[in-house]
């Protein structure tokens, strides 16, 4: 059985677990970065099964007007089971409905995201970071 959590403080070395195992690109070999992020992200939520984290949805908010999910990772064994559709629901439901919830698709999602309810947008700017 899989178990969600909104508990905001984890440990680093789930996360970046989840992040090795998902395939997505993050800096999962420097914990000190990854705490960061989690420390300073405004939603956490998790995915457990026995013990072990296996999905995550990360997000920055102000709960009133936007929402950047920022890390919607799930480990690559347990994908195809809705549970990133099931985090995203999560995300949404803790948002609220004034809240739209905006994303950067990493190329080998670009199609997942339409099957979970998200419109493409065309109007996206990005300035990279340098590492």
């Amino acid at each position: 059985m899989i178990i969600y959590s909104e508990e905001k403080v984890q440990d680093a070395k789930d996360v970046a677990e989840v992040f090795k195992n998902s395939g997505i690109k993050r800096p999962y070999e420097d914990h000190d970065r990854i705490q960061r992020m989690i420390d300073n992200s405004d939603v956490l939520i998790t995915a457990w099964m026995d013990g072990k984290m296996i999905g995550l949805a990360r997000a920055l908010t102000d709960f009133a007007y936007c929402c950047y999910l920022s890390d919607l990772a799930v480990d690559i064994n347990y994908q195809k089971h809705g549970i990133g559709r099931k985090l995203v629901k999560l995300l949404r439901d803790k948002i609220g409905d004034e809240c739209s919830l905006v994303l950067l698709a990493a190329p080998g999602a670009v199609e997942y995201y339409p099957r979970i309810g998200f419109a493409r947008a065309d109007k996206a700017f990005v300035i990279g970071r340098k590492k």
